[in-house]
């Protein structure tokens, strides 16, 4: 009898665990659902390309580590999109705990090199206040990245003149390792956003 009640104690131990362990993964999809965020099924390496950021040094893709970067491809002149979402995530980073903000390091990613200097980007993310980091280089190097993080852009054909560049209003995150681990989708739900990038960090 004594045998009995302890496989019984034993499956239902077991049982439990299997239960919280499915309602653990119902909870973690529904917080990632409500801040429009898709994870990969598994982490994806970067290609080692060779850009500009703002301050014209040289940074390496590989070297984008030990932290959490959260990179969008955009354009100093874009009229909406990147304001708007420069705007949004100056927000969300100041309303989360500084022990996870001071985790994530935010980039622009140019679309438009021709225009988009060190300088210009380093003038224009200066007007955000937020410590935010920019990247340009060569058109070859940035498609490349485009294409790694799954954030496609289209060049202008002629960049003459008041143009403007087509590209993605989503934003990839690379994990610590520097790894593409997924990605936040537009329109941008900062409420959601703000109770699961704490559980993303510190499930790391």
């Amino acid at each position: 009898m004594p045998l009995l009640t302890a496989v019984i104690r034993s499956t239902l131990a077991a049982g439990l665990l299997a239960f919280s362990s499915g309602l653990l993964a119902l909870d973690r999809h529904a917080l990632l659902d409500e801040a429009n965020i898709l994870l990969l099924p598994r982490e994806r390496e970067l290609p080692n390309l060779h850009l500009l950021d703002e301050q014209g040094q040289l940074v390496r893709t590989e070297t984008l580590k030990d932290r959490w970067h959260l990179l969008f491809f955009g354009f100093t002149a874009c009229p909406d999109v990147c304001p708007t979402t420069l705007s949004d995530m100056r927000q969300l980073l100041a309303q989360l705990p500084s022990d996870v903000s001071n985790q994530l390091q935010l980039i622009l990613v140019s679309a438009d090199p021709k225009r988009d200097t060190p300088d210009v980007l380093r003038t224009y993310l200066s007007y955000y206040r937020a410590g935010f980091k920019g990247l340009t280089g060569e058109m070859e190097q940035l498609q490349k990245l485009s294409k790694a993080l799954g954030l496609p852009f289209v060049p202008a054909e002629e960049p003459r003149g008041d143009y403007s560049v087509s590209h993605s209003g989503n934003l990839a995150i690379l994990g610590p390792d520097g790894t593409l681990r997924g990605h936040i989708r537009a329109p941008f739900k900062l409420e959601g956003l703000k109770q699961a990038l704490p559980q993303l960090i510190e499930a790391e």
